[in-house]
């Protein structure tokens, strides 16, 4: 583990190649996210086939398109130049194609939802149309500058309720691939309350299927209904392309760090995405300012930064995930205090996380090792975002995945052994032979009284040494080995 941020890439079918993948890995990947708007039923069984020879411990996170508006196809798929001053109407025409006369939208009912002065964002704000007046289906506006437009580009609408479906035919067709090939993760995009995300958890439960959500927020409901977007979901992207569209630039920097603390506070892993080595898609260095945004990211706590195009396609995409290991475990080094939430939960997993965290400083230990069957225990562990790693040994290997994007913990999976004690000695054998402890380091143990899947119960604090040489007089208090 070179650094405790985990990392993100969005790998392609195009690009997908073993020996691509273990480079990314070797350099600090955590997590691969997989771009459903791109790819094929082939392209994910291939991209997944791949990743899993790499290691079994790489999460796989696939997107979801959600609840967004396109241009449609432009007229012989050919790029349309608009200049500023440019009259134009839009249609909701889903079925029409685009010219520079008539731009068809995705939506069909898009009329009656916007009014004159409403702008048009369309890809990625890079045009930007103003509504000068509505006749019936008819919208007629003004392009305010120039810009070329592709074919099937994103249209945003700052300030505009439109009640789309949150869930497309595409999304619930990719939902059962998800489910079929055994994907970690789903990133629910354009999240806008906790309806969207209980649309796909009804659709995993009725399959049984153990896929967590990652809530996408990146327009302005999101915001709005963050609070319980958050408790519907086991954790969030800050996605901050659409999301910069949405909202004057100058509130993300803000929005981020009241996000990332409020996930932190609910224990619940969170990403910061989009355009964090930009420069790094055609150059192999990044700028200043690159570095200074996977800082600050790194500073406000978050768990994950992630990668888009810069892995995705760009010229150097082992060069950018180094470089965001070696930022990430720099400035990790500068966090000389470990942050500890003020508050005491009427919990006794989140106490008891607490106290392991807080006896670093107090006591000097220098790793928290725990047995996890959920993962919940290390979450909270994670959270309280100590100065030393966290050894979590997973019963199951799906949990090893889940853990890929929880701070400062490095999951390793173990087949069933017969006690907590062994579990103990294993962990610490093990934190030996990576460099991580000494026999003369203290270490901190949660575990739990009442066996797998029972939650935690109990904080062990002792010296590795001590521990390995009396193993078998070592007791802990777990009922099962009483028996």
């Amino acid at each position: 583990m070179k650094k405790f941020t985990k990392i993100v890439a969005t790998i392609s079918d195009r690009r997908c190649d073993v020996g691509f993948i273990r480079d990314l890995y070797d350099n600090g990947l955590n997590v691969v996210r997989m771009n459903s708007a791109h790819l094929s039923y082939e392209g994910f069984k291939k991209i997944v086939s791949n990743v899993r020879a790499v290691s079994s411990s790489i999460g796989i996170l696939m997107d979801t398109k959600g609840a967004e508006i396109r241009t449609t196809t432009n007229v012989n798929d050919s790029t349309i130049t608009f200049n500023a001053g440019d009259k134009v109407t839009f249609e909701g025409n889903p079925q029409g194609e685009t010219s520079h006369d008539r731009i068809c939208l995705s939506y069909p009912d898009i009329a009656e939802h916007a009014t004159p002065g409403v702008h048009f964002l369309i890809d990625d704000g890079e045009i930007d149309f103003i509504i000068d007046s509505i006749d019936g289906k008819t919208i007629h506006a003004t392009a305010l500058n120039g810009g070329e437009l592709g074919s099937r580009k994103s249209v945003n609408i700052p300030g505009v309720k439109i009640p789309l479906p949150s869930l497309t035919e595409r999304d619930k067709t990719n939902i059962n691939i998800a489910m079929e090939l055994g994907i970690d993760f789903i990133a629910h995009s354009f999240v806008r309350s906790a309806r969207d995300v209980e649309d796909i958890q009804e659709i995993l439960d009725a399959n049984n299927s153990p896929i967590k959500i990652i809530s996408k927020i990146e327009n302005q409901e999101g915001i709005d209904n963050f609070d319980e977007i958050l408790e519907a979901s086991y954790g969030i992207m800050i996605a901050r392309g659409d999301l910069g569209i949405e909202v004057p630039a100058e509130r993300i920097p803000v929005i981020q760090s009241s996000l990332i603390n409020k996930c932190v506070l609910h224990h619940k892993p969170v990403i910061v995405a989009t355009q964090m080595l930009h420069s790094m898609i055609n150059n192999p260095r990044p700028t200043r300012a690159e570095v200074s945004d996977i800082a600050n990211a790194v500073n406000q706590h978050t768990d994950a930064l992630m990668l888009s195009g810069e892995t995705a396609y760009g010229k150097y995409p082992v060069e950018a995930i180094s470089t965001m290991t070696k930022v990430a475990a720099e400035v990790e080094k500068s966090l000389a205090h470990t942050r500890i939430i003020p508050t005491v939960e009427p919990d006794v997993t989140s106490f008891l996380a607490r106290q392991a965290v807080a006896s670093s400083n107090i006591l000097g230990t220098k790793a928290i090792v725990t047995d996890s069957y959920t993962g919940r225990t290390a979450r909270y562990i994670s959270s309280y975002r100590g100065n030393d790693p966290v050894l979590a040994i997973c019963y199951r290997p799906h949990v090893v995945r889940l853990l890929g994007l929880s701070y400062g913990v490095l999951p390793v999976y173990r087949e069933k052994m017969e006690t907590s004690r062994r579990y103990i000695s294993t962990a610490l054998n093990y934190l030996m032979e990576i460099g991580r402890l000494t026999r003369n380091d203290r270490i901190a143990y949660l575990g739990g009284s009442f066996g797998e899947g029972h939650g935690t119960t109990f904080l062990e604090i002792n010296t590795v040494g001590d521990i390995l040489d009396n193993y078998e007089s070592f007791c802990l208090p777990n009922l099962e080995e009483a028996k």
